[in-house]
């Protein structure tokens, strides 16, 4: 005969009378699988919501939770995962949209801001749509500066295009109010204290058709940094005034003609390549190209006219009108390509 089991012990329970829970039959979370997706820093910033800086800012706030929980940083996330932003669900795609860069035309008095209180204009008004993320303007240019202003759906690429480690030129066509010394101009490359530190212009030039007599004098001045209306503080340290400002490049890629005041073009594919070469970023796809609903407008390099393709097509459709077609061989005619003969007209009884 077998022996008895032996009665099982009973549960310990607490003051209360509920059982009380070991730490081995206690079912722990899975923890995620590795490769199962990637950083949310970098993930969001791929995105385009924002840089990894200001993520991991958004991170330690509170405002990003994954599946209903506070997001930590450096958590693995995928497409499969609930993630938002003050509430509001950010999308993450499996099929990441590729690396684009507008490079877009700022008029004075456009605001580099997705809202403005006081309602006026912004450069994010009229961008093209995005599948996926949203698109991060490279630094700023403030209210009264003009010029190049790049636009990007690669969060990473932003970042790294306005950090200071990576040293990326800027340069600006300035028109100053005053007298410009040689003293004043070594002191401006040498480096001046403004009320954040010391700062200097890379290089300093005069205009190709100064000659130095005129109150206003225009120059090409070069940074390597983006601080809060820098060029201006420093000619303002001198005495001097800046009366307009232009961005005419960041990094290798320039303002160039063609694009109207208040518009934009893609980069190409060449300007992409570059743009992410100067920075220690590699190729991560074929550029997208624009759809044609994206397309602007064709520009007339000499006198800034603009050409819209639906007037270039009625264009060509005109000139067809004009070729004789009866000089055409009829393609149902002979095979010398000769005309084919109208057949007789039938006779009315």
């Amino acid at each position: 005969m077998r022996s008895p089991r032996p009665a099982p012990k009973p549960a310990p329970r607490a003051a209360d009378g509920a059982p009380i829970r070991s730490a081995a039959t206690t079912t722990a979370a899975a923890p995620s699988a590795p490769g199962a997706g990637e950083r949310i820093q970098k993930a969001l910033a791929t995105a385009g919501v924002a840089s990894r800086r200001e993520i991991e800012s958004m991170i330690a706030e509170g405002r990003i939770q994954v599946n209903g929980q506070p997001a930590r940083a450096g958590q693995a996330v995928s497409p499969a995962d609930r993630i938002t932003l003050d509430g509001k669900p950010l999308r993450l795609s499996a099929n990441v949209e590729p690396p684009r860069v507008l490079l877009f035309k700022k008029q004075a008095g456009e605001m580099v801001t997705r809202d403005d209180p006081e309602g006026r204009r912004t450069v994010f008004r009229k961008l093209p749509k995005l599948d996926s993320g949203r698109w991060i303007a490279v630094g700023r240019l403030d209210i009264n500066t003009s010029g190049l202003l790049l636009l990007t759906n690669h969060g990473e690429l932003a970042r790294r295009l306005t950090h200071p480690s990576f040293e990326v030129p800027r340069r600006y066509a300035v028109r100053v109010l005053g007298e410009i010394t040689p003293d004043v101009l070594q002191r401006l490359r040498t480096g001046v204290m403004l009320d954040d530190g010391e700062a200097r212009f890379e290089s300093i030039a005069p205009g190709v058709n100064e000659d130095g007599h005129s109150a206003n004098q225009w120059y090409e001045v070069m940074l390597r940094e983006g601080r809060n209306r820098e060029v201006r503080r420093l000619f303002e340290s001198q005495k001097l005034q800046v009366s307009r400002l232009i961005r005419v490049s960041y990094g290798p890629l320039e303002l160039g003609r063609g694009i109207r005041s208040g518009g934009y073009r893609e980069a190409t594919q060449e300007e992409l390549l570059a743009l992410m070469s100067a920075v220690g970023l590699e190729a991560e796809a074929v550029v997208a190209k624009p759809g044609k609903s994206e397309r602007k407008r064709l520009i007339d390099e000499d006198d800034d006219t603009e050409v819209p393709f639906r007037a270039k097509k009625l264009s060509r459709l005109e000139n067809k009108k004009k070729q004789s077609w009866a000089a055409q061989p009829s393609s149902r005619g002979p095979a010398g390509g000769g005309a084919r003969k109208p057949a007789p007209k039938k006779r009315k009884r």
